[in-house]
């Protein structure tokens, strides 16, 4: 029975490989007839469309920093994940002091990568929430009116 199930794993597998291989065979060459060959003729022409303006960056395509947030909830993840492993490993099983604390050791660093993690993408959803509703409500006006 486990080598029935092995050999059916296998072979959906197999097939949902060549199913994704024909179907971006498939995608590549309707891309490839979409495209337009004569590019670099009507380049040459001046028929080309005039480049576009280069738009400022986004705010989410600035290196900046994450903020005070990650850094705290990598602490806070960190030793409630420290805590939480070295207190799991010292009651449920018959693990000594040392093994107690090298598991809540290696429990605080997934803790930490996890509040990283959680922490990170707060940030990352906030401030595209931020940059969206400012894009929404369109550029700002100078306060009182632009007189100065």
């Amino acid at each position: 029975p486990g080598a029935v199930v092995g050999l059916l794993q296998a072979a959906v597998v197999v097939a949902a490989s060549v199913a994704a291989h024909v179907a971006g065979n498939a995608l590549g060459t309707r891309l490839r007839d979409a495209t337009d060959r004569h590019l670099r003729a009507r380049r040459r022409r001046g028929d080309a469309p005039p480049p576009l303006p280069a738009a400022a960056p986004a705010f989410l395509e600035t290196r900046t920093s994450l903020g005070r947030l990650v850094p705290v909830s990598v602490a806070i993840g960190a030793v409630c994940g420290g805590t939480a492993g070295a207190l799991a490993l010292g009651w449920m099983t018959r693990a000594t002091a040392a093994g107690a604390v090298l598991g809540g050791v290696s429990s605080a660093v997934v803790g930490g990568l996890f509040g990283f993690l959680l922490a990170s993408f707060i940030e990352i959803v906030r401030t595209s929430l931020r940059e969206a509703i400012a894009a929404e409500e369109g550029p700002r006006r100078p306060v009182g009116g632009g007189r100065t």
